[in-house]
């Protein structure tokens, strides 16, 4: 009995570890299939991990927003460590989309218009100041772009040449996934569901 016991338990631990891995890819997955398209304009800082292998590390125009953007930052300034940020994009007259407006911890009211999206991410930094201006560097896990070995660093140089893009797919909540990475309008990768 004790043996049949430990291999009826071995194989319900390897079957919940093996839910919860296809439970991740399957959420990514229904974000890029069903999300929002949202094209945002990509602004280069650094293509290299050595223990990962290449990557463009990707900002955009919400990468640091004023805090005068912000509906709520003076109510929530004193809270300490990482907060949950939502952050409301519109297209612009060029078809990228723009910062509009941001909320710390609570998503926007009133929720967002057909012409709208509301993206979630998390507060990675932030400067509250009278004098200085305030902003706040949020990040929304669409910020590196693993490429094939060796691409990174041409990719790095061609993107401070002329404007490289990002397609995201949103999802209802906010959650955010790279679908494809353009040279302008030349699609060079799309990412697969699976």
């Amino acid at each position: 009995m004790t043996a049949r016991r430990s291999l009826l338990l071995a194989a319900l631990v390897a079957a919940l570890q093996i839910g919860f891995l296809g439970w991740i890819i399957a959420g990514r997955a229904a974000v890029l299939r069903d999300g929002r398209e949202v094209l945002l304009k990509v602004e280069p800082v650094d293509p290299r991990d050595l223990l990962r292998g290449d990557y463009v590390r990707l900002g955009y125009e919400i990468s640091q927003i004023p805090g005068e953007l912000v509906k709520n930052i003076s109510d929530r300034s004193d809270r300490g460590g990482k907060m949950p940020i939502f952050v409301r994009i519109e297209p612009g007259t060029d078809g990228v989309w723009k910062l509009k407006a941001a909320s710390l911890g609570d998503p926007l009211e009133p929720p967002p218009t057909a012409d709208e999206v509301d993206i979630r991410g998390q507060v990675e930094s932030w400067n509250v100041s009278e004098t200085a201006g305030s902003f706040i560097r949020p990040s929304f896990g669409v910020e590196r772009f693993y490429l094939p070995e060796g691409e990174g660093r041409q990719i790095e140089t061609d993107m401070r040449e002329r404007p490289f893009f990002v397609k995201v797919a949103v999802a209802a909540d906010g959650t955010a996934q790279i679908k494809q990475f353009l040279d302008g309008d030349k699609v060079l990768y799309s990412e697969p569901l699976y």
